[in-house]
């Protein structure tokens, strides 16, 4: 066991994300599963890229929608937390997924933003935008959280 605790209750949200996304023994995340990669946390702004493979295929040989959802989703969730107060967590109250385009899963690289709109006391709200290689647009959501203030 480490000699330093860190006790993530004291953390901002922005601070346990950049702590939680580059420590070696991190616990793990639905980002694992599907193979996120991290590019960008900001105060209010997350850009998390992944490769599209054959096990992501829906029964037309697509990469299945709920591969989009989950990354729009954990982009436009990120962001949020990232605007939280120590001690301070949310969960998603509301999740609307557009898909605009199919994705072949042949390893095609989706690019997802995540950006707040509001954050209030009891609520907030985000947009997230998928892009493949070629900058298109491949599905966009907006997603409204609840803020759990001292119940993380």
């Amino acid at each position: 066991m480490s000699e330093t605790t860190i006790d993530l209750a004291q953390l901002t949200g922005l601070e346990m994300l950049r702590l939680g996304m580059t420590m070696k023994d991190r616990p793990p995340f639905i980002g694992d599963l599907l193979g996120m990669e991290v590019d960008m946390i900001e105060q209010g702004k997350v850009v998390f890229t992944l490769r599209t493979r054959p096990d992501f295929a829906n029964p037309l040989g697509s990469t299945h929608g709920g591969i989009c959802a989950t990354l729009l989703d954990s982009v436009m969730g990120c962001a949020v937390h990232s605007t939280l107060d120590a001690g301070v967590g949310y969960s998603t109250l509301e999740l609307k997924v557009n898909y605009i385009r199919s994705v072949p899963i042949n390893g095609q690289k989706l690019t997802a933003t995540g950006t707040t709109i509001h954050v209030g006391r009891t609520t907030a709200t985000a947009e997230g935008r998928v892009v493949d290689e070629q900058g298109r647009l491949v599905a966009h959501a907006t997603t409204t959280c609840v803020i759990l203030r001292g119940n993380r």
